[in-house]
């Protein structure tokens, strides 16, 4: 029995938001803009394509700095990531991440979980490491781009069951195309997501009762 567990990053795996924490590299400016716009898209409030663009261009971010981020979510980990996600990988699950975040910062936490596929956006960067743009084609940076990579990895690896968790309103787009999702509240309730979702876990380990 093929079985595949899909968890979000920010917020979900790791305590942080870490479009925000770049934000803050930024300064305190560049920070509350970004902090803004991000609750906004995952409220559900506003179109996450409006603003995936808008949020780099304003911090413009280096290698070094994703560098830093990645120490940043393990620093914060879920405390219960480490513990759930071995058990869950022991008893056949796949484990994946599917990210509206950037692959760059997250490729140290699914390292530390021993994570292999991570499906989040790819950063460009100049030879001195300054930020030279994004994949603006990726799924992940608009609205109904977690569905699609749902559907891909579906048709893709045929999988009998397949489960998401994740906080925000994109997360919540996937629940039609898999057999359970999880609404994770312990760091952010987001309500619009709490309400629509059968599921709800407020840690990790939570998870394994949810699904077994």
């Amino acid at each position: 029995m093929k079985k595949i567990i899909a968890f979000d990053c920010d917020s979900t795996l790791s305590a942080i938001e870490g479009v925000d924490e770049l934000g803050r590299l930024a300064g305190p400016e560049v920070f509350a803009q970004v902090e803004d716009l991000t609750n906004q898209a995952m409220n559900g409030e506003i179109a996450i394509e409006e603003i995936f663009g808008r949020r780099l261009d304003l911090i413009q971010p280096t290698q070094q700095q994703c560098t830093d981020i990645g120490a940043l979510y393990l620093e914060h980990i879920e405390p219960t990531a480490r513990e759930t996600i071995a058990e869950l990988q022991a008893s056949g699950w796949e484990v994946i991440i599917i990210s509206g975040g950037f692959k760059a910062c997250i490729e140290p936490l699914a390292a530390e979980l021993k994570i292999d596929q991570i499906e989040a956006v790819p950063l460009h960067f100049k030879e001195d490491g300054t930020y030279a743009g994004f994949d603006a084609d990726y799924p992940t940076t608009r609205n109904g781009g977690k569905p699609e990579i749902i559907a891909r990895i579906k048709k893709e690896k045929k999988p009998d069951q397949l489960v998401m968790v994740g906080d925000g309103v994109s997360d919540l787009e996937t629940q039609d195309e898999v057999d359970i999702f999880v609404a994770f509240n312990k760091y952010i309730s987001r309500e619009a997501v709490i309400s629509a979702s059968t599921h709800v876990a407020s840690s990790l380990d939570e998870i394994k009762r949810i699904i077994y």
